[in-house]
């Protein structure tokens, strides 16, 4: 049977050979058991090889001994009562496993810190947004040199604007007001402000008597310029635009976070930011909104960050880096460099007892720092090997040697039904339903270490979802069968 040994695990397999050529330290890294070359070919005296093969390309199998076509060295035989006899895995000596420099690693129970870090780019807090409009008709008669950029206080003249319809109107104001009539005063009162005078012009007009034709546009609030559409010598039409003014007392930080790990995060949560342009300083701000649509390139999501901007040094544009903190919660935890991705699966590799190491299905979680927490497939106490792995992962393959799946174990007797699977209940929230799926949003399950988290469940029957919906709070339980996490009940907390 020929196996195809990854890139990745050739060149480990290589490395390890060549160090085991230079120390002396026998002739192939796939004979693990034996020691120095020649005691081993006396020791295997009497039993019948499988095949030979070339320990730098082992998925190349030989029928008789001799010389490899591809390195200047001879042919190794592979036994079929190699790994241990009936116990399942690949058997290494003490002194070869310390000349590979495999190194072991316990399964254990911490604290993992919900730190997810991202980054994102400053932009203008779209909230605090002043529009500026002309409330009558009128004509230009001056402006104030402003330009789109300028950063501008409240109250800053924009332009005069003479507006000829206001004057009559003050004019029959102030002559029904020198009758001392109270009632039609105020009835000519109303309709200035119904023309778009402000209370400032009518009380400016009743403290003159005088007519007041010519009205200063001001801006309602500082901040920057962004749009300034006034010249002099414009004739203006009542609900003109003529400027929009971006406050910046607070801005936006737009945060791109991968997808995947953007479960965790709820808006109102507090984050860290610092700055290339303030380096050593580091912000306070909170997430005001997560918004709806993934950007379906880099398969991010937008999370909108506000920040005060004492000062307003925080400008439009400047590039930052955010740390979502979030509470250390409890987990099974295994260091990161354990782990052999192969693209459709995660293993281990189990260090037994007697030298004895077994690939093993797990299925992870959260990842932070040097360690990376295992949902299903380990448990607490158990070794693994730390450093060294892809070289027993690729003998493992060589023996045909299957990993043992995740919750798998020893069968049960011929005859004897197996026993029913552990099944764990907890509340959650149905963030998402298909036809044979539902992602929840649930809370800790102390029995096996899970703590809140939003994850997918295989639905083996929809029916089990029957009256369910999006944004329902349910109580489930599921079990954890080598497919993955499986929902088998699941019903509407009453009082929703």
């Amino acid at each position: 049977m020929s196996l195809e040994i990854s890139p990745r695990v050739r060149l480990g397999l290589a490395a390890a050979a060549l160090a085991l050529l230079a120390g002396g330290a026998g002739y192939g890294i796939a004979h693990l058991g034996g020691s120095e070359t020649a005691p081993a070919q006396t020791a295997d005296a009497g039993r019948k090889p499988l095949y030979w093969y070339d320990p730098m390309v082992p998925s190349q199998h030989f029928d008789k001994p001799g010389k490899s076509p591809f390195m200047d060295m001879q042919l190794v035989p592979k036994y079929g009562d190699e790994g241990g006899g009936d116990a399942p895995g690949v058997r290494i000596d003490p002194a070869t496993s310390q000349t590979l420099g495999l190194r072991t690693a316990a399964v254990r129970r911490g604290e993992l810190a919900s730190s997810i870090t991202a980054t994102g780019t400053i932009d203008f807090n779209q909230r605090d947004v002043a529009i500026v409009q002309a409330r009558a008709a009128g004509f230009v008669q001056r402006v104030y040199g402003r330009a789109p950029g300028d950063v501008v206080g409240a109250g800053a003249p924009l332009a005069d604007i003479l507006v000829p319809e206001w004057g009559g109107a003050q004019a029959e104001f102030l002559a029904v007001r020198r009758t001392g009539n109270a009632a039609l005063t105020q009835a000519a009162r109303q309709r200035l402000m119904l023309l778009g005078m402000s209370s400032g012009t009518i009380a400016s007009v009743e403290r003159t008597g005088r007519p007041h034709n010519v009205v200063t546009i001001s801006t309602p609030t500082g901040g920057v310029i962004k749009t300034l559409d006034v010249r002099a010598g414009m004739t203006l039409t009542a609900g003109q635009t003529l400027a929009e003014v971006n406050g910046l007392g607070t801005v936006w930080l737009n945060a791109a976070v991968p997808e995947a790990i953007a479960g965790p995060l709820r808006p109102g949560q507090t984050v860290q930011a610092t700055l290339a342009a303030f380096p050593g300083e580091t912000l306070s701000g909170r997430v005001s909104a997560i918004l709806p649509q993934t950007q379906a390139d880099s398969r991010t999501l937008t999370v909108r960050i506000e920040l005060p901007n004492r000062g307003g040094r925080l400008r439009p544009g400047m590039f930052a880096t955010v740390s979502f903190g979030g509470s250390a919660q409890p987990a099974l935890l295994v260091p990161s460099e354990a782990l052999i991705r192969t693209g459709k699966r995660t293993l281990v590799m189990l260090a037994l007892d007697k030298g004895r190491f077994r690939p093993a299905e797990v299925q992870t979680g959260r990842e932070a720092g040097d360690d990376t927490e295992i949902l299903a497939g380990l448990a607490e106490g158990e070794k693994i090997v730390a450093s060294g792995q892809f070289l027993i992962d690729s003998e493992a393959s060589l023996s045909g040697m299957e990993a043992r799946p995740i919750g798998g174990g020893t069968p049960p007797a011929a005859g004897k039904p197996a026993a029913p699977a552990a099944l764990y209940e907890t509340v959650g929230k149905i963030e998402q339903l298909t036809a044979n799926s539902v992602t929840l949003s649930h809370e800790p399950v102390p029995a096996i270490g899970w703590p809140a988290m939003t994850m997918t469940f295989q639905l083996p029957d929809p029916m089990i979802a029957r009256g369910l919906k999006t944004g329902d709070r349910v109580r489930f339980g599921f079990d954890r069968p080598p497919a993955g996490p499986t929902v088998r009940r699941m019903a509407k907390v009453a009082g929703q």
